[in-house]
């Protein structure tokens, strides 16, 4: 199969499981996970139709995206987000998704405002409290999101999960279940800005989209496994 042939059938998959539970297509982003891809394997996805792409480690995004050009998608980073590498993510991503505590906040809100930039994140949610795994508690996810909220240089756009992998999809329909409530209680704690859940990826994005996320991460049924 190739890059494209896997994209549109990504894509029906996506169109039928939304209008199977009353959803709008368009209102669910495609992000091609794109870490561990060379950019020659990403060209072939944006030449698919790719809008959207995910990356995990600082370094080799940004060695692609110097090489594809800032303007040929959306980026998104979707890894481990260390303090020190904040600028960079600022730089370069249109989205962080993996924002879990105060300090990266306040790091990426000083980084922002020195090139006058408001920049779109996400807040991390360790949703099955897994150690190896980063993300706030569900218990401090209101009060981090009004404490992200009153950054002058963040927009605080949704929430973000990675549940345990399961060979059935089923099994994780409960993290995302738990997620969009949390999304409600935020909003209904006045932090109406709140509309993305991005949470799905590969093997269970059917599910997440049931369950209302609006960010899908898919890298493996896309591209294929690592280069």
């Amino acid at each position: 199969m190739t890059t494209r042939n896997n994209f549109d059938a990504i894509k029906k998959q996506i169109n039928e499981t939304a209008l199977a539970c009353g959803r709008d297509p368009e209102s669910i982003t495609l992000i091609g996970v794109s870490k561990r891809k060379s950019a020659d394997r990403v060209s072939t996805g944006l030449a698919a139709g790719l809008t959207h792409l995910g990356e995990n480690y600082i370094q080799e995004a940004v060695d692609k995206i110097e090489t594809l050009g800032k303007t040929s998608a959306c980026w998104h980073f979707i890894g481990h987000l260390q303090s020190n590498k904040a600028k960079f993510a600022v730089r370069y991503f249109d989205y962080i998704h993996t924002v879990d505590t105060v300090k990266l906040a306040r790091e990426i809100d000083r980084q922002a405002a020195k090139i006058g930039k408001v920049q779109k994140i996400l807040l991390q949610i360790n949703i099955a409290k897994e150690e190896t795994k980063s993300g706030a508690g569900a218990k401090e996810a209101i009060s981090l999101a009004r404490e992200f909220s009153g950054f002058e240089n963040l927009s605080l756009d949704g929430l973000m999960c990675m549940p345990p992998f399961f060979s059935d999809p089923e099994d994780a329909r409960i993290y995302f279940k738990r997620l969009r409530v949390i999304q409600e209680e935020i909003q209904g704690a006045g932090l109406e800005n709140l509309v993305h859940l991005s949470m799905g990826m590969s093997n269970d994005f059917r599910v997440a989209i049931e369950e209302g996320s609006s960010m899908v991460r898919v890298g493996t049924a896309i591209f294929g496994g690592r280069d």
